[in-house]
């Protein structure tokens, strides 16, 4: 997997990605989510693997073992380089995902989300009713997905180093919530800088808007990913 900052393709449309990737003149890591996947399906996928760019497909899977698999197998034929599904859906879930995943192609990473980056610990506790600590939270679904025999997990930043000290460097932490220092949070509540979440052991960030929404993508993503690299 390229260790390169993940873009987020926050787009709803085909032409809208292709206008985005027709401003750079390099392979990329990008990430496909809902919105846009669920908008144009496995044409998209093609279209992006055609230019030469990796892609991260982001659906979150979270269902009944036996329907997850059946889905995974399905989008292993896509061939894109890294999936998920959420840690919430349990060890037996996520087993049944990478057995119907690595049937088909075992080469694909996959990974598990742990807690949204939009999720503050008072969410966690009035909402969802987990009455510990975020970070005992993430932690506890990084350790099943590990133990259900994942790559790593989706994570925010601010977690990535208690989870390297508790499983290792060699597990995947893909993280969320970046922006450069003095940006705009959005949505986001749990949020580091690139330099920030390499130094907390973070082995792949996404960044969406302050990619995608810059007046100036290119520039955006090149000072992104020298942050990420230094």
């Amino acid at each position: 997997m390229k260790d390169l900052p993940i873009i987020a393709l926050d787009f709803n449309s085909l032409e809208k990605v292709e206008t985005f990737l027709d401003q750079f003149d390099e392979p990329l890591f990008v990430k496909v989510g809902m919105e846009l996947f669920y908008q144009e399906g496995p044409r998209l996928i093609e279209k992006i693997k055609s230019r030469g760019h990796a892609i991260f497909l982001d659906l979150k899977l979270h269902d009944i073992p036996n329907t997850v698999k059946k889905a995974m197998e399905g989008l292993a034929k896509l061939d894109v380089d890294l999936v998920n599904v959420h840690a919430a859906g349990g060890t037996e879930m996520m087993k049944a995902a990478i057995e119907g995943l690595r049937s088909v192609n075992p080469d694909i990473k996959i990974i598990a989300v742990t807690q949204l980056t939009s999720t503050t610990e008072a969410m966690l506790h009035d909402e969802q009713n987990i009455q510990t600590s975020i970070e005992d939270a993430v932690l506890n679904y990084a350790k099943l997905a590990q133990s259900a025999g994942l790559d790593g997990v989706v994570c925010s930043p601010l977690e990535a180093k208690l989870i390297t000290d508790e499983i290792g460097e060699a597990f995947l932490k893909v993280t969320p919530g970046i922006r450069l220092e003095n940006a705009n949070r959005d949505d986001q509540k749990r949020v580091t800088t690139p330099e920030e979440a390499r130094q907390n052991g973070s082995t792949h960030i996404v960044v969406g808007r302050p990619i995608t929404q810059s007046t100036d993508p290119v520039q955006s993503y090149k000072e992104i990913k020298e942050s990420w690299l230094r």
